[in-house]
C-alpha cells in the first residue's frame, strides 16, 4: 500500500514537471521572425532593468531606442536567422547569436549560451 502511494506521488510529480517544462519553449527561427521581425515595436529589458524600444524590420535591419533618457544607448544594426535562433550585429560590433525562449504569456527570454541577456515583451 505504501509503495502504491509513493509511486502515485512520483507519477504526479513527473507529470507536474513535464507540464512545467512544456510551458517554457524555445522558438524556432521562423517563429522568431513571425513574432518579432515584422517591423512592429516591442520592449526589451536587460537584466539590470534598462528598457529599450526595439524594431526589427523584415529586410534585416534593426533599431533600439532607450525608453528612459537616463539609461541605455540608441543603436542600429542588422539581424539574420540562424540554425537555432537569430544573430544580431550592431554597428561597430561583431555578430552575436541567440535563442529565444517563451517563459510566460507575453514574455520571452533572449538567451546566449546558458545566460539570459534580455527579456522581450510585446504591447497587447
Amino acid at each position: 500500500m505504501m509503495h502504491a502511494r509513493i509511486a502515485g506521488l512520483a507519477a504526479g510529480a513527473l507529470l507536474f514537471l513535464s507540464t512545467a517544462a512544456l510551458a517554457i519553449t524555445k522558438l524556432t527561427p521562423k517563429e522568431i521572425q513571425d513574432t518579432f521581425f515584422t517591423g512592429q515595436a516591442f520592449t526589451s529589458s536587460t537584466p539590470s532593468n534598462i528598457k529599450f524600444r526595439m524594431v526589427f524590420t523584415p529586410d534585416g535591419k534593426m533599431t533600439r531606442e532607450p525608453v528612459s533618457r537616463a539609461a541605455g544607448v540608441k543603436g542600429e544594426g542588422t539581424w539574420k536567422l540562424s540554425k537555432d535562433g537569430f544573430c544580431t550585429s550592431w554597428k561597430g560590433s561583431k555578430a552575436t547569436c541567440f535563442t529565444l525562449v517563451n517563459v510566460e504569456d507575453n514574455k520571452w527570454s533572449v538567451v546566449r549560451g546558458a545566460t539570459t541577456v534580455a527579456t522581450w515583451s510585446k504591447d497587447k
